[in-house]
């Protein structure tokens, strides 16, 4: 049976780069490796914009590495729905074009791709399917995850094999930032995280750390309070740090590829939210993640079900050193930077087997274009 070749994507940014992050990679490789016409809707293009240069933020309708991209606008312009209809997070589809799907001769296939999580209810929640109260219209719930009987994560069919030839000859890419290779006694760690992390607890560690500490940090929101720390109005691009053991370069904000790259070279990554997360996760680094807030601590609950997972084939007292800086970093708590660095050795095999056991499973996208296949 041939895979339906329409599909729209809506997506409305709430994560600042978290939800359209995950949409733009998972249209880009519907197009570029199922030949699926993909269209994606964003509210925000803004938000799409430093992640892919090429966009223009203001027009309303384009193309982009092969996906059409189209402005989200209120009201809704009329459009014929998709065969597959992807609503991004439960980010509630526009009645019109809802009203569109009732009506098609041909209903489209109707999918809510769900945020990540590891706590184990979600496999039992996996592709169940929702009727429309009111409407004869069915919505499936696709839940990524971290076993066979979840959705799994996004990963291009090249991803490891392009991660593993970059790492031979990193020195082009340090090259473009500007930036000497790291030297064979210091750390090299990429800081990506909300403002609201404990990021002066961090930086003082880092600067008494016993072993060198290099930060590479992408311009963002975190920005202003580090620069604040270290008594200043500002920091740009371009601009370089030393402080005790730390050195701090800050970058341009990087466009999703060289991201990707910039958790290949780093020895540990501060991610945030989901989708740094599962690039990092594939980088087969250590990483520390910041996990998006939700009310009533239900984000400790998904941290807590990600570690247990996590750190199931670590030994206890690596586990115990990952749990602590975790809990630490997400909710504002002590940060025991020496007591990871003890365990570094431990958790880089960890991170490359981890990566590796992972890429066993299939990926996101091709999960999702098979279970249409066999829905339509």
């Amino acid at each position: 049976m041939p895979t339906p070749s329409r599909w729209d994507i809506f997506c409305a940014i709430i994560d600042n780069f978290g939800d359209i992050g995950v949409c733009w990679r998972l249209a880009r490789q519907l197009a570029a490796e199922h030949g699926i016409h993909a269209r994606l809707w964003v509210d925000d293009l803004a938000s799409l914009q430093p992640l892919c240069p090429e966009i223009d933020a203001h027009a309303d309708a384009q193309h982009c590495a092969g996906v059409e991209i189209r402005r989200w606008a209120q009201p809704f312009p009329a459009s014929e729905p998709a065969d597959i209809v992807i609503e991004a997070f439960g980010c509630a589809l526009p009645e019109n074009y809802l009203a569109a799907m009732a009506q098609a001769g041909k209903k489209p296939l109707w999918i809510n791709l769900e945020y990540l999580s590891a706590e184990p209810w979600v496999e039992g929640c996996h592709t169940l399917a929702s009727p429309h109260p009111r409407l004869p219209l069915t919505k499936y719930f696709f839940f990524p995850g971290f076993t066979h009987a979840t959705g799994g994560l996004l990963r291009e069919n090249d991803l490891l094999a392009q991660r593993d030839a970059f790492r031979q000859a990193p020195a082009r890419f340090w090259n473009a930032l500007h930036l000497p290779c790291p030297k064979g006694d210091e750390i090299t760690v990429s800081l990506f995280c909300y403002d609201s992390a404990p990021i002066a607890n961090l930086l003082e560690a880092w600067q008494a750390s016993s072993t060198p500490v290099r930060c590479l940090l992408p311009e963002g929101k975190a920005l202003a309070k580090i620069a604040a720390h270290f008594g200043k109005t500002a920091l740009t691009s371009g601009d370089t740090l030393q402080h005790g053991n730390l050195t701090l370069h800050v970058l341009p904000f990087l466009r999703q590829e060289d991201y990707d790259r910039l958790l290949w070279v780093c020895g540990c990554n501060f991610v945030r939210g989901e989708d740094s997360f599962v690039r990092a996760q594939w980088a087969g680094k250590p990483m520390i993640w910041q996990i998006y807030v939700q009310e009533e601590q239900a984000h400790l609950v998904k941290l807590d079900a990600f570690l247990d997972r996590y750190c199931a084939e670590l030994d206890d007292q690596t586990a115990s050193a990952l749990r602590a800086f975790h809990y630490g970093w997400n909710d504002n708590a002590a940060l025991k930077w020496e007591d990871y660095l003890r365990h570094r050795a431990s958790l880089e095999r960890h991170a490359k087997a981890w990566a590796t056991a992972l890429s066993a499973h299939p990926d996101l996208t091709s999960n999702l274009v098979i279970f249409c296949k066999n829905k339509v």
